[in-house]
């Protein structure tokens, strides 16, 4: 089986966020079988898509480092979510080829679905303007594991004074606790709006509170720096790394345990490949996965990947009440959690009615692309 074809669209409504990108991309072959992934931009994906061309796509491995390593420098965040994308479809291709799921491929479930806490979903009940106490409560009734907020909410680009809003976080995080009740579970983004001090003094104000995570409680830039000095100084658990990139990122952080749980994001760390490695790390060190969200087919994707990870898991969800009219079949996701299935890949069909094409890679892409091999044929740099 040979790769003849890529091809990139925009989806209804694209994302405009440049990391969180949900543009669709296939991935065709000469067997007839064509692989769905989602992320990356035209220029992004263009590269990496033409050393795809002509290859054997059930080699993903070896497709990925030359991906990510033909090009001289390595890839930024902004690459790696494009050869995530690519990624994605060529684990949809195997999946097909083989008749089975992802999943399948990857050991298959240890788990029966994946518990689910939401975002920017409509769930029924909650109305603009509730109070956090109702929003919460409606939230656990409606089967999700959790109810998250942020951290004291103010309105988008206006004043946010930090010492100020940490005294409405506390308040916030009461009612947060008294709407999932004594044993419901409740978890704040931080995101990232706090010094390290205030860091400290907003994890210290609601310690009592009991979140299930606080996430993203720094600047992500000053992850390695902030995070350890954190953590030994608060007792919340720490979630961290939805803006991060691969394993190399993240890997001191886990093995130090200073995170309890990793934000990890496909596409933008690499696709499946490079999930699973990150999650062998969080394994080892006995570290949960809250991956975050940038689209529904990587959401399928981490349905199928994350199915198979045996640490806590818990999933961002933001599809409740929303039509996806270039996904007929997609996500099976019923009363707060997603659930595995048992359709071929990725086990996501595209409606191409709904989709615009904007670019097709057909030639392969020797531009100045060199690597190295040694003696038993494997990729190393040039």
């Amino acid at each position: 089986m040979k790769i003849t074809r890529v091809r990139a669209y925009v989806p209804p409504h694209p994302n405009p966020l440049f990391n969180q990108s949900d543009m669709v991309v296939t991935v065709e072959t000469d067997a007839g079988i064509t692989g769905i992934g989602e992320g990356g931009s035209k220029d992004t994906l263009e590269q990496c898509a033409g050393r795809l061309i002509g290859q054997d796509p059930q080699h993903s491995e070896h497709l990925w480092q030359d991906m990510s390593r033909a090009f001289f420098y390595p890839p930024g965040r902004e690459k790696e979510d494009a050869l995530g994308a690519l990624d994605l479809a060529l684990w949809d291709i195997r999946g097909k080829a083989l008749g089975v799921p992802v999943h399948a491929l990857l050991g298959g479930t240890v788990r029966n679905y994946c518990e689910c806490y939401n975002t920017a979903g409509i769930i029924p009940g909650i109305e603009r303007g509730m109070r956090i106490r109702e929003r919460a409560q409606i939230t656990v009734a409606a089967g999700y594991r959790a109810f998250r907020m942020g951290a004291a909410e103010a309105p988008a680009n206006g004043t946010y004074n930090t010492r100020e809003r940490l005294n409405q976080l506390y308040r916030d995080c009461v009612e947060a606790r008294e709407g999932v009740g004594p044993n419901g579970d409740w978890c704040v983004d931080f995101h990232q709006r706090f010094d390290l001090d205030e860091a400290v003094r907003g994890c210290g104000l609601i310690e009592s509170l009991a979140p299930f995570f606080v996430e993203d409680p720094v600047r992500a830039e000053a992850f390695q720096q902030d995070l350890p000095i954190l953590r030994r100084m608060v007792k919340v658990p720490i979630a961290a790394g939805e803006e991060w990139g691969n394993r190399w990122d993240f890997n001191k952080l886990v093995e130090d345990h200073d995170i309890d749980f990793v934000r990890a994001t496909l596409a933008n760390v690499g696709g499946i490949t490079e999930m699973m490695k990150i999650a062998a790390i969080c394994e080892t060190h006995f570290v949960g996965i809250v991956p975050h969200f940038t689209g529904p087919i990587a959401t399928a994707a981490l349905v199928n990947s994350l199915s198979t990870y045996s640490g806590p898991v818990l999933m961002e969800y933001n599809y409740q009440g929303r039509t996806l009219p270039h996904l007929p079949v997609c996500l099976d996701f019923k009363n707060g959690k997603l659930y595995p299935n048992d359709r071929p890949g990725l086990g996501v069909e595209l409606d191409f009615k709904a989709l615009k094409q904007i670019a097709e890679i057909t030639e392969y892409d020797t531009n100045r692309a060199q690597t190295y091999f040694r003696p038993d044929g494997s990729i190393t740099n040039w």
